[in-house]
């Protein structure tokens, strides 16, 4: 199975979320992607606008959904340091208050491979950092997403905050619906 972020499913330009009836402010509306100020080389991203404002959690998310959607981004030195015994706990205490998060993913910029070959800047052995990594997503419920540069991390991102925006309007239309008999 490809990973997710080389899924050709690409969002165009002129998407739109479906129509809530009776708000057609929210149907021409698009996600804003929120950017922590503490994220120093910040995504670029080219479909939707972006701002930089102070997560809770995470280095990404979407505006109104600050709460329950965040992805914690890392290049293969930054995990590696991670896993390794200096940053593991400040690492594990931000996995942590992931858990609540309805949506939730650990981006690293980079592949498996780059850490099994042990390309990185850390005496921490390949095989305990992804030791250490299969135990995180266990243990914290937090899915790991490995995207091969920048520009694919960015589009997962765009991806994941299209398709989780659309399916909040689709549970609003929903609801609506079932309203509409009253």
């Amino acid at each position: 199975m490809p990973p997710i972020c080389a899924v050709t499913d690409r969002i165009n330009s002129e998407a739109t979320l479906p129509a809530l009836r009776g708000l057609a402010k929210l149907a021409d509306a698009r996600p804003v992607i929120v950017i922590d100020n503490r994220e120093q080389e910040p995504l670029r991203f080219t479909r939707f606008e972006s701002v930089r404002d102070t997560l809770y959690s995470g280095d990404y998310s979407a505006r109104g959904l600050e709460e329950s959607f965040a992805v914690e981004r890392k290049s293969i030195d930054d995990i590696a340091s991670c896993c390794a015994s200096g940053n593991r706990d400040r690492f594990e205490h931000e996995l942590h208050r992931l858990r609540g998060y309805q949506f939730k993913r650990l981006l690293i910029i980079g592949s498996r491979e780059e850490i099994a070959a042990g390309r990185y800047h850390s005496r921490i052995a390949p095989k305990a950092v992804l030791a250490t990594l299969g135990a995180f997503e266990i243990r914290y419920s937090i899915p790991l997403v490995f995207c091969a540069s920048l520009e694919e991390a960015a589009a997962a991102i765009e991806r994941w905050v299209w398709w989780t925006a659309r399916e909040i309007v689709k549970s609003a239309n929903n609801l609506l619906r079932g309203c509409e008999g009253e």
